[in-house]
């Protein structure tokens, strides 16, 4: 047997609002979106993203995250991402090869780096 990934879940206070973000950074529509629970519409490039609603909010930092990679600039790509609603925490720097650690709108991290 091999495991094959089936979605991402985020943890949410407002899943729809959160979906909504999420559906404006990748350019995948939202499939479902509801008070309690909401989908991004699969996607080849993505998966599933859930977002589910729980009452507590986010505590520490995520012991697991999502990394994206983009075509072209990437400083530009984080620009964007704030004005979706992101936070930008710090740009890393290994040898040639840099990565910017954000947050969404309700604090769960994610990288995003340039294409190799």
């Amino acid at each position: 047997m091999t495991l094959e990934i089936g979605g991402i879940t985020f943890d949410a206070h407002n899943p729809k609002a959160l979906a909504n973000f999420w559906s404006e950074a990748t350019g995948v529509p939202v499939g479902s979106a509801g008070d309690e629970f909401a989908r991004l519409t699969p996607d080849a490039s993505i998966g599933s993203f859930f977002f589910i609603k729980v009452p507590e909010g986010k505590i520490a930092k995520n012991r697991c995250h999502v990394d994206f990679k983009v075509e072209g600039d990437r400083a530009a790509e984080v620009e964007r991402l704030i004005t979706l609603g992101a936070s930008e925490v710090m740009t890393h720097q290994h040898n040639d090869f840099f990565w910017t650690v954000m947050q969404d709108p309700e604090g769960n991290e994610f990288c995003v780096s340039e294409k190799d």
